[in-house]
């Protein structure tokens, strides 16, 4: 017979992790919380030290942002993880960075993402994926019970595909929800009655849990779940099988604050195709390395302007345009682009932009005007993360 586990390291006490610790504490289990923010938990023990949590642990659940969070925690606590504890890891990460942890840490380790938002995890509703040995998996088994329903999968990469996958359709019913509300709108139909319609249909639980927001009677949505959070995971879907989804930019396109509960996505105006324009012919440029594009992206009098080898630079068009070759990059299959968020004040915008380039990625950040009847990239500063 196995011996669940005792002691619990929460490491991550975000909205997620915090609902999740919250209910274990609820239903008498020992917890012991940790932060990266420092920010106390209110309902659970915390250490400001992970090493301690995880010394004292005999199961470390992390409910981290990331798969680079997740790697960088467990480098730091790796000295004082117990032979034997084991590693339930809930993040939603990439695939290929779920069968790395699971090589690494060997039969220790359960992959184990969640369906379900902050509610669910505080009901004990939520929907896990996990993947496991089945001795291990049997041990967790009554701590996975406590927050939700268990459904096996074969293993950590397929779990970690499965969650991307659920995603991409929330993804989906956001867009979906912000264009049905758009062209009712458009139609003059009262809201509410939009939504009751809605309600009824495939959108149904969307609607009937965003419903206060979507009828202004909160002036604010309670974030259970984040646009950034949501544009990530589509960004790892697109990376993990290597096809551009379709609108997923639409999420952020017309989202100033990504800290804001994807409601807010379903809600924002839209933004017209004339101010998109002179980003798509900037990422025209990078794709195809043909300067022109960025000249058409740019107004003559433009700057681009960042640090290069360590020396900040301020290039005119002229200048920037010299780098490009009229080729595309050798590894351009590769590459990827996207547009995380543009926020249209009048006659002037700023945008933002990921460039994944290789072992590099690039945040653009654009200031466009209104001039002469078309849109323009006035100026663009940029930082490289390596």
């Amino acid at each position: 017979m196995t011996t669940p586990p005792h002691t619990i390291a929460v490491l991550g006490l975000g909205r997620m992790g915090g609902a999740i610790a919250t209910r274990l504490a609820a239903q008498d289990r020992d917890v012991v919380g940790w932060t990266r923010s420092g920010r106390a938990s209110g309902t659970v023990k915390m250490t400001a030290d992970p090493n301690e949590a995880v010394a004292r642990a005999d199961l470390v659940l992390l409910a981290l942002f990331d798969g680079p969070a997740c790697r960088q925690v467990l480098d730091d606590v790796r000295d004082s993880l117990r032979t034997g504890t084991i590693v339930l890891n809930t993040s939603t990460i990439a695939p290929a960075e779920a069968s790395r942890l699971a090589r690494r840490l060997g039969p220790s380790y359960v992959h184990a993402p969640v369906l379900g938002s902050v509610p669910a995890a505080v009901a004990g509703a939520l929907q896990i994926l996990a993947a496991a040995d089945q001795d291990v998996l049997d041990r967790v088994r009554p701590v996975l019970e406590t927050l939700g329903t268990v459904r096996q999968v074969d293993d950590a990469s397929t779990a970690a595909a499965l969650k991307l996958i659920a995603n991409h359709s929330l993804a989906g019913a956001v867009l979906a929800l912000r264009d049905s509300l758009r062209q009712a709108d458009a139609l003059g139909l009262p809201r509410t009655q939009t939504l009751d319609v809605l309600e009824l249909g495939q959108l149904g639980g969307l609607v009937a849990r965003k419903r206060a927001f979507l009828l202004g009677e909160t002036p604010t949505a309670t974030a259970e779940f984040t646009i950034g959070a949501l544009a990530k995971d589509m960004a790892l879907l697109t990376t993990a099988s290597d096809t551009p989804l379709r609108g997923a930019a639409g999420l952020t396109d017309a989202a100033a604050d990504l800290e804001a509960d994807i409601a807010v996505a379903a809600t924002a105006p839209a933004v017209a195709d004339a101010v998109l324009e002179p980003l798509r012919a900037y990422i025209r440029g990078h794709a195809t390395g043909d300067p022109a594009h960025f000249r058409d992206a740019f107004l003559p009098t433009a700057h681009i302007e960042g640090l290069r080898d360590g020396a900040f630079v301020s290039w005119q068009v002229d200048e920037y345009c010299s780098l490009f070759t009229g080729r595309p990059a050798p590894d351009e299959p590769t590459r990827s682009r996207r547009i995380d968020a543009v926020d249209v004040h009048g006659t002037v915008a700023t945008a933002t932009m990921t460039l994944s380039h290789g072992a590099d990625t690039f945040t653009d950040i654009f200031l466009l005007v209104r001039a002469d009847g078309r849109w323009r990239i006035a100026n663009k500063a940029y930082h490289r993360h390596s």
